[in-house]
């Protein structure tokens, strides 16, 4: 099995910033990938950002030059830093694995007041 356990998510003013943590651990093989999803209500879950294990990352359009996404492969984790936070970046946030299959955590609130 694989658990993935992120932390970081809460409340926040417009323009602050958060940080999301995800720790992946059980039976970890040969990761591909990591990233970051978000669900906001009565939306389709979207991608936020991905890494993979060579270190490319990818970023969808609304995030890009506020969200920086890294990863610490030894402790099979990947970190979301969210900055200038908008009220459209609230939403739960999943933390998404890759490897022979796909894995999710069970997702993180994140609100953005304005």
């Amino acid at each position: 099995q694989v658990q993935l356990v992120e932390s970081g998510g809460g409340l926040v003013q417009a323009g602050g910033s958060l940080r999301l943590s995800c720790a992946a651990s059980g039976s970890i093989f040969r990761i591909k990938a990591m990233g970051w999803y978000r669900q906001a209500p009565g939306k389709q879950r979207e991608l936020v950002a991905t890494i993979n294990q060579g270190g490319s990352t990818n970023y969808a359009d609304a995030v890009k030059g506020r969200f920086t996404i890294s990863r610490d492969s030894a402790k099979n984790s990947v970190y979301l830093q969210m900055n200038s936070l908008k009220s459209e970046d609230t939403a739960v946030y999943y933390c998404w694995l890759l490897m022979a299959g796909v894995y999710w955590g069970q997702g993180t609130q994140v609100t953005v007041s304005s």
